[in-house]
């Protein structure tokens, strides 16, 4: 295992945001090369992201909110220069929550019909306890917030 960061900064090669129950660190860190660990939360991480590029993670929700009518499970764009947008597994309050990075998904695969797996462009994969129509809803509305952010740039 690497060394545990005490910080994290969210960028082009992040995959997931993963929540563990460890006493030394409380987020698993998927990138497109590396994995880390993290003492931050990843609502914390989240947040942290969307201070780094300019706005607060409750003004991207709400501007996203006003723009599509999307109240639950909202996708949340970091960065709308880098194109980076990241999509709830479950309410971003819940502990279980993941964050995935949606430029680096390939598919969905339905493990049971509560769970599903992310497959990612370079091969990694996540488990999550998310039924895969559901994620595939995600991933529909975060293709739709980016079409839109699109539309205007």
């Amino acid at each position: 295992m690497s060394s545990i960061q005490p910080h994290y900064v969210i960028n082009e090669q992040t995959m997931a945001l993963i929540p563990v129950n460890h006493m030394d660190y409380q987020t698993i860190v998927l990138e497109t090369d590396r994995t880390l660990y993290v003492k931050k939360t990843p609502l914390e991480i989240i947040e942290r992201g969307c201070l780094d590029n300019f706005s607060s993670f409750v003004g991207r929700r709400e501007s996203i909110q006003h723009l599509t009518g999307f109240s639950r499970k909202t996708p949340i764009p970091i960065s709308i220069y880098r194109n980076i947008i990241a999509f709830p597994t479950h309410a971003f309050k819940n502990w279980d929550c993941c964050w995935i990075f949606y430029n680096h998904v390939d598919s969905i695969v339905e493990k049971l019909p509560n769970q599903s797996v992310i497959l990612f462009k370079n091969g990694n994969q996540v488990a999550v306890e998310v039924p895969k129509l559901e994620l595939l809803k995600q991933l529909e509305r975060t293709n739709f917030i980016l079409s839109i952010i699109k539309r205007r740039s």
